[in-house]
């Protein structure tokens, strides 16, 4: 297996985050709210020193968020020498098989997700990423990517309660203490817990009628711990495994290469 040394840089929604691999493996993560450029930039420096002796380094940039990406692709240059950035997709494909509508426009984290975690499963999955919003994704046992289900992510939901409805607070997202709420507060929590959690219990339960598959459930995202730890139905939680998808990538491709 080729071993990369790389700097992978995944910007989201609200967080951009960082992971430095060197020799293929992953050695540092750091996440940061996009719009707090001095932490961002002082995590690319710190991350970057990990692979500074390494003469085959490449950065490569996925992104969701279009409107953030020129800046953290400058913030990039500007910290660590005009270096050149590569960028998934557009310079290197994600290597995940799709079965999509023509039209259809893919996030690139979902993709990344799915490359990762097929190429360790090598079976049928579903990929829950729990972010500003969470999507419920399935991949096929050959490794092709079928799509899946978007939703609105916890804090966006209690974010949407407060703003259009005048007596609900503002407030973030916790695990609700049981799931009937005594109060309005823990309420709301509860029903967007156990709401985000029957969702995906749904979404696999069809997944897999419709496909005669029953897949591996793998949760990600930086609400995946809050809403899935314990969970019975989900067999893992991976919190680095867009980063593992950049780097699959990145592998995927050199191999292709020497071939």
């Amino acid at each position: 297996m080729t071993k990369v040394n790389l700097l992978a840089v995944s910007v989201g929604n609200t967080r951009t985050r960082l992971g430095a691999f060197v020799d293929g493996d992953l050695v540092e993560t750091a996440t940061y709210v996009n719009g707090r450029e001095a932490k961002l930039c002082d995590a690319m420096t710190h991350s970057f020193e990990q692979l500074r002796d390494k003469d085959d380094v490449v950065i490569l940039m996925s992104s969701v968020n279009a409107a953030a990406e020129p800046q953290i692709e400058k913030l990039l240059k500007d910290n660590l020498g005009n270096v050149d950035i590569k960028h998934v997709e557009r310079d290197i494909p994600i290597p995940i098989g799709r079965q999509l509508d023509p039209e259809a426009i893919v996030g690139e984290d979902r993709l990344l997700d799915a490359a990762a975690a097929y190429e360790v499963l090598k079976q049928a999955c579903v990929i829950v990423d729990a972010g500003t919003a969470i999507t419920v994704d399935f991949v096929d046992g050959a490794g092709t990517f079928h799509g899946g289900a978007i939703a609105p992510g916890a804090q966006l939901q209690l974010d949407s309660l407060h703003n259009r409805a005048a007596q609900l607070p503002e407030l973030f997202i916790e695990k609700p203490i049981e799931a009937i709420g005594h109060n309005t507060i823990e309420a709301m929590r509860a029903g967007v817990f156990y709401g985000l959690r029957g969702m995906v219990h749904e979404l696999v339960e069809k997944f897999a009628e419709e496909t005669g598959q029953f897949p591996l459930v793998i949760a990600t995202g930086g609400d995946a711990n809050l809403l899935f730890r314990n969970y019975e139905l989900v067999d893992r939680i991976v919190p680095n495994l867009t980063l593992n998808g950049i780097a699959t990538t990145l592998r995927k491709a050199l191999e292709a290469e020497e071939a």
